[in-house]
Formats: C-alpha cells, structure tokens, sequence
C-alpha cells in the first residue's frame, strides 16, 4: 500500500505553510522520495531548495476532473515515490475525491484561517464538514483577536468527536476553553442542561471529562437501547444536526439502570445521573458513563433535535 497524506482546507488558510513545516522537520528527511501534488495556486510557493533537500517531486492538478485515479496512477508511475503528500482543493467536495485502490490515506489534516472561519462555516458548511468529518487533526491557525474560540471547537467537535483541534495565534499554541465559558454552573447541586448546554456538555465530557466525574446532571433525553448492551444499560441522548438537515448524530453516554429493561426504545424521559469515569466495552477503553439516580417518564421536548448550526 501507498502511504498518502492529505492536508486540505481552504484557499489561503494555512496548508502551504503546514506542508513546508513539516518537510523542514528532521523526521521528515526519510528515505526514498515524496510525490507532493497541489490541487490550487495559493500565495506561498514551496521553495526550491526545500523540495531538493527533502526529495520531493512536485505536481500540479488544477481540474478537479483530473484528479482521478488514472491521472494519480501516472504520476506513481513517473517518480516512483515512498509517501504522497496530496495539498487539496477545498472548493472540491471532498467526498468526491477517488484514490487508486493500493493508496492508503495514513493521516488527514485540515487547516483552519480562524478570522475567515464564520463566513465559511456560515456559507459553505456542507463542503467544510466533509473537509474535517475524517481528519485527525484540525488546525486553526491566525487567532489572534478572535474570542469566542469555545464556539469553534463546538461546531468542530459536533461534526468530528474525535479529531485533535490545535489553536495558533502569532505566539504560538493557544491554550483552549475555560470553565468559565460554560453556559452551565458546575458547582451547582444538580447540573441542570437544556437544550443547548445538553450538546455542550457532550462534547466538552469527551474532552475535559475529569471536570464533571462525580457530578450529578439531570436532562431530557430520548432511550436508545442498542442490542450490543449489557443488561442494565441504555443510552439517553439527543439527535443533533451537526451540520446541515441531512447530517444527524445521536449524542448519548452509556447509563446504568437497574430498570433499564422497562424503558422502550425512542421513549422520552428525564435522567438525573452521577457521572462515572468507567471501562465500557462499546467505548473500547475508559470514557463518561452514567449511573441513574432516577428515570422518569417525561413529554417529548418542543424541538426533538438539538443544534449545532
């Protein structure tokens, strides 16, 4: 198999410099030549010196029609590389992209401008979500001055739970989201969450669950109870759309239930739980798991579906 990189996003926000970083690093100078196929005219340039020091071969592709696996099977062919660096279009619908069938795409990574990241969230979501729905690692760089980077990591996070978000600004790394920004007070008894603080905490659960580990919340949710649970289980969640109409998520943790068996699947109900950190099989390691004080029969809430847009 052939090792590909994809380094995507759109034009101007960051993947040249990205690339070039990465191609000056000493674990970059490995054996055998790089194949590094650019799919836009940016302002930077990839300088020459560089290119020859790393032994890398540069190709353009400037017609998203091109880019297909006949044209890609050509350029293997002709420089015969170790690894393929591919800098992507990101006016192409990602989902569109087709690769021969022996590349395998070893990493993904997006990059955001953070400054222009409203307009394109605002205006062009379904493309950036299949940008960032399979990277690994999301940067955004250029922050200086901007807020409300919780909101971001938010609308990222709602689409991909499991990508790693970097924020840069001129200095360097920046440090992510405070407590204080919560729209919820975790000192509180009972950690109350309606429909925007429910998503909210999902998410920041994945990722600063030692803050809420022996707290009590109480929500609405809808019972899903999958097949694969032990007995004594089931997930409370919320449909969410993470990016458009047809892009739906359920949100939920696994909670434990002594009556669990009595709850029928798309039943509406309100949970108060103590947050766990525990082992889950269906989570493959330790993550967020709840342990019901009380379920409760409850009506279905005025909107079902949660929303990130």
């Amino acid at each position: 198999m052939k090792p590909v990189y994809i380094i995507n996003g759109f034009l101007e926000s960051g993947k040249t410099e990205f690339i070039t970083y990465t191609m000056e690093q000493p674990y970059f100078q490995v054996k055998g030549r790089t194949l590094l196929i650019l799919c836009e005219e940016g302002e930077n340039e990839y300088d020459v010196n560089l290119l020859k020091m790393s032994r890398t071969d540069l190709e353009w592709i400037e017609n998203e029609e091109d880019f297909n696996p006949s044209r890609l099977l050509e350029l293997e062919k002709r420089y015969k590389p170790e690894r393929i660096i591919i800098e992507y279009n990101g006016m192409w619908n990602y989902k569109n992209m087709k690769l021969p069938w022996h590349w395998s795409i070893e990493q993904q990574v997006t990059t955001i401008d953070a400054s222009t990241f409203p307009m394109y969230f605002n205006n062009m979501k379904s493309l950036l979500a299949e940008m960032i729905r399979k990277s690994e690692l999301i940067i955004f760089n250029r922050c200086d001055d901007v807020e409300d980077l919780n909101s971001y990591k938010r609308n990222i996070k709602a689409i991909n739970q499991k990508a790693e978000i970097v924020f840069e600004d001129s200095n360097g790394e920046v440090d992510e989201i405070m407590e204080d920004d919560l729209p919820y007070d975790l000192k509180a008894e009972i950690i109350s969450l309606d429909d925007a603080g429910y998503g909210i905490w999902y998410l920041d659960s994945l990722d600063h669950l030692e803050r809420y580990i022996e707290k009590k919340v109480q929500f609405t949710a809808m019972v899903l109870k999958p097949e694969s649970f032990p007995k004594g289980y089931f997930v409370p969640g919320r449909m969410a759309m993470t990016c458009c109409a047809d892009d739906m998520a359920f949100l939920g943790f696994a909670c434990s239930y002594d009556k669990s068996d009595k709850l029928t699947d798309k039943q509406w109900v309100k949970v108060t739980a103590v947050v766990k950190k525990e082992y889950f099989a269906d989570y493959n390691g330790e993550g967020p798991v709840l342990a019901a004080l009380s379920v409760e029969h409850t009506k279905a809430p005025k909107e079902e579906v949660i929303s990130f847009v």
